[in-house]
């Protein structure tokens, strides 16, 4: 095969034969070199490329690493603001406990209970089945599993405390209400309960009460708190109080100048409820006393002496 060039329009001819191995060898010469120079001018385009990159990326990168320092930073901050404030907590938590175990103590002393019934350096004895626990990745901070800890025996101690207050409650309440002590403030015991000579026929009879003598006009006081049942004239008493204490308890308080409570009325344990007098059957003036229970008369002694123990 023969490559025929032409060098001008009149000019001499030229002829090139392919056949020739001389001539492969320039034409593959030649596209070794363009094949370099583009290869060549590639790289060089993409080093300057590779350059401009990564100064930007790194830059912004650089921006994203600032903003999350001073999001981690006001972060820090509120969580040591929030630790701050759970420490103040659990330390007003702490004496709030210390307090109420110290009047715990102090009511249990007061009432004179036994300290291994109200234990307030244990807390109460309780159980049950096992409640469902987070998993370990859930479980609390130890500073807010110490709050958790502190307001469960708080709990406790609040509800130890309200049955040592119902407790205490029930006793005073008793205590006001059970008869126990003289009707009158001033004055001597002038006749007992049981059998004894009747002042008027001189005959042994039944005397159910017993007598304090004293100052005309003088106080007569309710020895328990209670409902007044009766206030008013009565056979053989004269002017009579009678209180209602509960639990079967009824005390009477009988030949009275005046009476100064009225039936229905509610009294307290030492109120003055009527003034002494010589009413009724009587012999001069004295306050007739008589304690009942359940509709049956029992020696007011009893009740008179429990009060100086």
């Amino acid at each position: 095969m023969n490559l025929i060039l032409l060098t001008k329009r009149h000019g001499p001819r030229a002829s090139l034969d392919l056949a020739q191995p001389r001539v492969w060898l320039v034409a593959a010469g030649v596209v070794v070199a363009v094949a370099g120079a583009l290869l060549y001018g590639g790289y060089r385009l993409g080093l300057a490329r590779a350059g401009t990159v990564p100064a930007a990326v790194a830059e912004r990168w650089a921006e994203r690493l600032a903003e999350q320092d001073r999001a981690l930073e006001t972060l820090r901050a509120r969580t040591r603001a929030e630790l701050d404030a759970l420490a103040l907590r659990l330390g007003r938590m702490q004496a709030h406990v210390m307090r109420l175990d110290a009047l715990g103590r102090r009511l249990t002393e007061m009432a004179e209970l036994d300290r291994g019934e109200f234990d307030f350096s244990r807390p109460p004895a309780q159980g049950g089945p096992a409640a469902a626990t987070a998993e370990e990745g859930e479980a609390a901070p130890e500073l807010l599993a110490a709050l958790d800890r502190l307001a469960r025996q708080i709990e406790d101690r609040e509800r130890q405390l309200a049955v040592l207050e119902e407790l205490l409650l029930e006793r005073r309440l008793r205590r006001e209400t059970s008869p126990a002590g003289r009707p009158v403030r001033r004055g001597w015991l002038s006749s007992y309960y049981g059998r004894r000579t009747d002042p008027f026929t001189g005959k042994r009879e039944f005397h159910p009460g017993v007598d304090f003598a004293g100052r005309l006009g003088s106080p007569v006081v309710a020895v328990a708190g209670g409902i007044v049942t009766w206030s008013g004239e009565r056979y053989g008493y004269g002017l009579m109080v009678e209180i209602d204490h509960g639990d079967g308890y009824v005390t009477r308080y009988a030949h009275n100048l005046r009476n100064l409570v009225r039936v229905g009325e509610r009294v307290q344990k030492g109120q003055t409820i009527a003034l002494m007098g010589s009413s009724g059957r009587s012999t001069g003036p004295h306050v007739h006393f008589e304690v009942r229970y359940r509709g049956r008369v029992v020696n007011p002694l009893r009740y008179i002496r429990t009060a100086r123990r």
